[in-house]
């Protein structure tokens, strides 16, 4: 137990240390990014600095499963530099046995990331995507709510509410639609009740409308007028409507099997934050992959020069498993291979994968 305690106390090291160095590589490489981003716009420097700290979780969480390989690499290298692993194979402990502390910490380590860092991480990349779509001058938001679905637009002439109780995939055809729009000054000009709307060529196109001017009218219902079509400006295309929704990681986890209902509900497909929910409930198990097989290479004594080969096998296996999930997490989201496949065949894939490279370097 103590020499578990040992080898957990010196991986948390090793991984808070490696961690630093991203962090501070990261916040350099976002703040250029950040400044070359917005320097037509003419933010202030505080304002780069700002959104550069905002975005910096989201980058860091996106690479951690680097940082927890290098940090099984170095963890390794510097126990059997310093003949530790030797020891302890002459103790009576096998290689594996010596794996179990740095596997425990890195899985716990996956499971505070997704229950507590998961939702730190959303609500930054949240507040980025507001600041920098306010700074860009973009002006549209879609938002899921229990009632339906929620939709603005903007234009120098005011503001307009859309609320409606269903929609297709694109966004572009909603159903039971109300639009309420609103003066620059901020007071209510205009309501529309509709049974549809479609949206084509900058234009709201609805059917069986009902109009309620709401200026400068004393008796709405009595200037009320029905039609059969009826059209509304507007500056929204169907990009803009599915870039309103955010990135799936800008939502947290304790939140999303929620939003993935009502998305459901309104219509659209929610295979893509179902695919991002599944591979953020396997990170603990793809954290514990990385540690096998940083360690299946670099946990042998080092003799005859061949440090740096195994050390480069291990980044470039690790390296080929992440393009694997990512590419498996692309296959989930087109609807190619079932969710579960997705998002847990590459993390138990990777360690059985370790498990038997690390059976057969160990007992041959």
């Amino acid at each position: 137990m103590i020499l578990h305690r040992y080898f957990a106390r010196r991986y948390l090291t090793t991984l808070a240390s490696i961690f630093g160095i991203f962090f501070a590589i990261m916040a350099f490489l976002d703040l250029v990014e950040q400044l070359r981003q917005f320097s037509d716009v003419g933010v202030s420097f505080a304002d780069v600095v700002s959104l550069t700290l905002l975005n910096l979780p989201q980058s860091l969480y996106g690479i951690f499963p680097l940082i927890v390989i290098l940090s099984t690499i170095a963890l390794f290298l510097g126990l059997a530099r310093s003949s530790e692993l030797v020891i302890t194979r002459a103790a009576g402990r096998s290689g594996l046995r010596a794996l179990a502390a740095p596997a425990g910490v890195a899985f716990i380590v996956g499971v505070v990331a997704v229950a507590a860092i998961n939702p730190i991480v959303a609500t930054t990349s949240r507040e980025y995507e507001v600041r920098a779509a306010s700074l860009k001058g973009v002006d549209a938001a879609l938002t899921l709510a229990a009632d339906g679905l929620w939709l603005r637009q903007g234009s120098d002439e005011g503001q307009t509410v859309i609320k409606a109780s269903s929609s297709n995939l694109e966004g572009t055809q909603l159903g039971d639609v109300t639009f309420l729009t609103f003066a620059t000054e901020g007071g209510p000009t205009r309501r529309v009740d509709a049974e549809a709307a479609t949206l084509s060529n900058g234009m709201w196109t609805v059917t069986n409308a009902k109009v309620w001017p709401l200026a400068d009218t004393r008796n709405p219902e009595a200037e009320a007028q029905n039609f059969d079509t009826f059209e509304i400006p507007s500056n929204l295309t169907a990009d803009q409507i599915r870039d309103s929704f955010g990135t799936p990681s800008s939502i947290p986890i304790w939140e999303l099997p929620g939003f993935i209902e009502r998305l459901q509900d309104a219509g659209f497909s929610a295979r893509r934050h179902a695919v991002w929910l599944q591979s953020e409930l396997a990170m603990p198990v793809f954290l514990v992959a990385m540690v096998l097989v940083g360690s299946a290479f670099t946990m042998r004594h080092q003799r005859g020069g061949r440090t740096g080969i195994m050390v480069l096998y291990a980044v470039l296996i690790s390296f080929a498993l992440y393009f694997v999930r990512n590419f498996a997490t692309i296959l989930g989201e087109n609807g190619q291979i079932p969710v579960m496949l997705a998002a847990w065949a590459p993390p138990f894939g990777a360690i059985g994968l370790a498990l038997g490279l690390l059976l057969h370097l160990e007992d041959g």
